[in-house]
């Protein structure tokens, strides 16, 4: 018994520094589950399974070090030490800006990385510094511990890694029972760090990436043919009043930048007696009364952000559930908007005063099939005429109406405007409003920013009219994606006079305006219908006069008179008329608060469904197959 007890204490020793590390790793990734990501618990269990879950990736990641020798050892513990932490502070980073996790599909986006600067910067807080403060611990306790010499190990390191499996087995055990499918609700990443931790997320994360890129191989043309019959099966008849009606004109489609609905007819820095606020957007406010505006649409982007707005405007399909489209299937076929008008006679341009290679644009625009890109070597940018990420919005559109008239017509142009993007900067002379203030500064320099483009739209209207070009175009404007995460939330519900921001309020959140502006029409109105981004591309077709039936796409026309009210987010979420659905909790609308789940349970398959072919589309390359044999399709529909 004296030599067992001898053994575990000289194993226990020899153990210390690396006991020491683990524990380092362990509490600090779970205080960053609670403040950094700010992971809440709902009873004992889930607390109990975040406290735990980090415990089984320190002891993996840092008993890899007891595979060494005595001589690499340490130091291979303190790198691995050191890089564990650092994926823990990138994601941290990340989260801060898009309240969600680093997937591998965003690795490869590095290319961005020259042009975020202050975004990035905005980020990095001066307590971010306690998160390396145990590798400093380590490194001295290293250096001080001379008689602790770690001699050969034989057991020991399979010991080490048996421990941590059965540790990990043990989690994921209770992990399925408190969330059953936890591993087939790979879009639902909180749930997944939640439940198993940020390390081994990650490494499920690259299970997942390695099945997707395996999908195009193993594709073949008989996959498009179930594809097609759900695509068509939604497919919704235009309204007669419109179709057409806006044939042969051009075509100016407006991404205004990080614009969500909760400010349009809404003021800022109102007095004690909550008046004489300042208005954010007095011109897309006065808009309103001359388009066709709805006020119940929303962004439907992932992680891709602009990107997947573009995406999904242009094919009217879902972006990926991790990184962007645009990198990781830039060179896939596609059956874009810009091709179906450019098959129809219209010259098809974008302008946006970015580098061509940002978001790997250069590529994807030709597979989409515009005719020509408009990218920062078509503007006069220096520094005076610069803010933030690059060209302000007023001098962008000022520059672009000369590109405008170069073009044959009628044209469908695309802008991306820019200054309204996090982190929020403006120079002194462009705040026609002032900051708010509030707890959280980014939503205090929001507003200002806002106002801005605002003013920049309205003097780019003013342009087009001096122009001669307004009265022969058609304008659809609409909000890309979010720009206030769920990391202001408090601040957020001061602003809109709430207690706290429900999961409810964060789905609504993700309104964002959509306008659709004919100069002489006289239908103009306030449509509530539940709608989203997805939905663009039929509408536009259908103004034009373009029939979509034979089309691949998932969003049906904004003004088709029967059309499905139900808009589908990326991460599974789904609205109705009725109900709202996120995060396993089904809401009644009109009362805002929680109602049986049974009311959501007739929307899920139609939603995994859209999610899933949509998906199977993207991954497998099926447009590739689009003018398949059609004999094959009618022999298989014998058969059944």
């Amino acid at each position: 018994m004296e030599r067992i007890i001898d053994k575990t204490k000289n194993l226990l020793y020899r153990l210390r520094f690396f006991a020491f590390a683990v524990f380092f790793l362990w509490i600090k990734t779970y205080l960053v589950y609670k403040f950094g990501f700010g992971i809440p618990s709902d009873n004992p269990l889930q607390e109990f399974l975040l406290f735990i879950n980090p415990l089984s990736s320190a002891i993996f990641i840092l008993g890899i070090s007891f595979f060494f020798n005595e001589k690499w050892r340490k130091r291979v513990l303190m790198i691995l030490a050191v890089a564990a932490t650092l994926v823990l502070y990138f994601n941290l980073l990340y989260y801060r800006f898009f309240t969600d996790y680093i997937t591998i599909p965003v690795l490869f986006q590095t290319s961005n990385m020259g042009d975020l600067g202050s975004s990035v910067f905005g980020l990095i807080q001066w307590y971010d510094v306690f998160l390396f403060v145990d590798i400093l611990l380590l490194m001295i306790f290293a250096k001080k511990q001379h008689t602790f010499e770690l001699r050969p190990l034989k057991r020991e390191p399979l010991l080490i890694m048996l421990v941590a499996v059965l540790l990990f087995v043990g989690n994921l055990t209770l992990a399925q029972a408190e969330r059953p499918q936890l591993l087939t609700r790979s879009f639902d990443r909180d749930l997944i760090v939640k439940n198993i931790g940020i390390f081994n997320y990650h490494i499920y994360d690259g299970y997942i990436q390695s099945q997707t890129r395996a999908q195009r191989v193993f594709a073949d043309s008989s996959d498009i043919i179930e594809v097609e019959r759900h695509v068509k099966a939604k497919h919704e008849q235009p309204n007669p009043d419109l179709y057409g009606i806006a044939e042969g004109k051009n075509v100016i489609v407006i991404s205004m930048e990080s614009l969500q609905s909760f400010v349009i007819n809404e003021t800022v820095n109102e007095d004690e007696n909550g008046e004489n606020g300042q208005v954010i957007t007095p011109f897309l406010n006065s808009l309103i009364d001359e388009s066709i505006y709805f006020d119940n649409f929303y962004h439907q982007t992932g992680q891709g952000k602009t990107s997947d707005s573009e995406y999904l405007v242009a094919n009217s399909m879902f972006g990926r559930d991790s990184g962007s489209v645009f990198f990781t299937h830039g060179g896939n076929v596609y059956d874009a908007m810009p091709g179906n008008v450019a098959d129809n006679g219209y010259y098809a341009s974008v302008m946006h005063a970015n580098n061509k290679s940002f978001w790997n644009r250069d590529m994807v625009y030709q597979s989409f099939g515009y005719d020509k890109y408009f990218d920062i070597m078509s503007y006069d940018v220096h520094d005076e005429n610069s803010v933030g990420w690059g060209l302000k919005d007023v001098d962008f559109f000022e520059q672009s109406i000369d590109l405008l008239k170069s073009q044959p017509e009628p044209y469908y142009t695309k802008f991306i405007t820019l200054t309204n993007h996090f982190p929020f900067e403006l120079d002194e002379e462009d705040k026609f409003i002032d900051e708010a203030e509030y707890p959280s500064r980014t939503l205090n320099r929001f507003f200002p920013t806002v106002r801005y483009m605002d003013h920049a739209l309205e003097y780019f209207f003013d342009r087009l009219k001096e122009e001669g070009i307004y009265e022969n175009s058609i304008f659809i404007m609409y909000g890309d994606h979010y720009g206030i995460s769920s990391n202001h939330d408090r601040s957020m519900a001061m602003y809109l006079d709430k207690e706290e921001i429900t999961p409810f309020d964060t789905v609504q959140l993700q309104r964002v305006p959509m306008y659709i502006h004919i100069p002489g029409f006289e239908g103009n109105k306030v449509n509530s219908t539940v709608s989203g981004q997805i939905d663009i591309k039929p509408t536009i077709l259908h103004l034009l006069g373009i029939e979509t039936e034979d089309m691949f796409h998932f969003g049906t026309d904004l003004n088709a008179p029967e059309r499905d009210e139900l808009v589908i987010l990326r991460d599974g979420s789904f609205v109705t008329d009725d109900f709202l659905f996120t995060s396993g909790t089904c809401y009644d609308k009109e009362t805002e608060q929680e109602t049986e789940l049974e009311y959501c349970e007739p929307y899920f398959a139609r939603v995994n469904n859209d999610l899933g072919y949509s998906d199977k589309i993207l991954f497998g390359d099926l447009l590739r197959y689009k003018d398949y044999d059609h004999e094959a399709e009618k022999q298989n529909q014998t058969k059944e």
